[in-house]
């Protein structure tokens, strides 16, 4: 497999040839960890990204490559109004893409409530749910087109922990193609925040296609800042970030930029 490898403003990038490499990168990066700590606690992502990732993962298990028997999960977030048997809900994704797949306890997988009466004393338990399990091991991101990681929209504090958050129009827009109508996709979810994410031990991005390209080179090149939340990435000391030749095709003639 060809593979480019460079850093850019101290993160790791690996630039893959095309998506389907750039996914078997990714699942070999998780494997890795769960064959280094078979105990590993893993933070996992929803969305078109990390299907194919998934797919190999369930490749590898299936091949006896790798074991979830140990694996610990917690998923970035869940639609707000959305019950865990909904078609269109985060655990239904994770369920009908992974977990129903591997050799997984699905005791220990973990998807925020949608439905809990109440939504704050939800997020504070996920946090204490998180820390029971002695933190995250490694944690798998892909990257909105506004450069929102979880759904933590521009704007969102450095130091938020998991929360309710409202869905900006774009991301209502672009999540839409998962409904019928776009009336349809819930306007609030609960995500992890910021700060819970850079307290995972290591983290690994993934990004796919020309149209995450100008997020890409914002999060790597850009000013570090709220209005752009992936480049607060930069700030972690283990971080990959893995591409496709034309998610990465914005990079190479862009100045580096300050951390500031």
């Amino acid at each position: 497999m060809k593979l480019e490898q460079q850093t850019i403003n101290g993160i790791e990038i690996r630039i893959a040839e095309n998506t389907d490499q750039a996914s078997a990168v990714t699942a070999e990066l998780i494997a890795e960890q769960i064959r280094q700590e078979p105990r590993s606690v893993l933070g996992l992502a929803t969305g078109g990204t990390p299907m194919e990732t998934y797919r190999r993962l369930i490749q590898m298990n299936q091949a006896g490559n790798v074991s979830f028997a140990e694996v610990t999960t917690f998923n970035l977030d869940e639609y707000i109004g959305l019950s865990p048997d909904h078609p269109q809900s985060y655990r239904a994704f994770m369920n009908a893409n992974l977990f129903q797949h591997i050799d997984i306890d699905l005791q220990k997988t973990h998807v925020p409530s949608g439905i809990a009466v109440d939504i704050a004393s939800e997020c504070k338990s996920y946090e204490s749910k998180i820390r029971s399990a002695g933190g995250i091991d490694l944690q798998l991101l892909g990257l909105g087109h506004n450069g929102h990681i979880a759904f933590n929209e521009p704007g969102s504090p450095g130091e938020s922990r998991t929360l309710q958050v409202d869905l900006t129009a774009e991301t209502i827009e672009k999540n839409s193609r998962f409904f019928e109508s776009i009336d349809q996709v819930p306007r609030h979810a609960i995500t992890m925040g910021i700060a819970t994410i850079l307290e995972s031990r290591r983290i690994v991005l993934l990004a796919l296609g020309e149209s995450k390209a100008d997020a890409v080179a914002r999060m790597l090149r850009g000013l570090i800042t709220s209005s752009h939340p992936a480049s607060e990435l930069r700030n972690h000391p283990a971080v990959t970030v893995v591409l496709d030749r034309e998610s990465a095709s914005k990079l190479g003639s862009t100045e580096l930029s300050p951390k500031s």
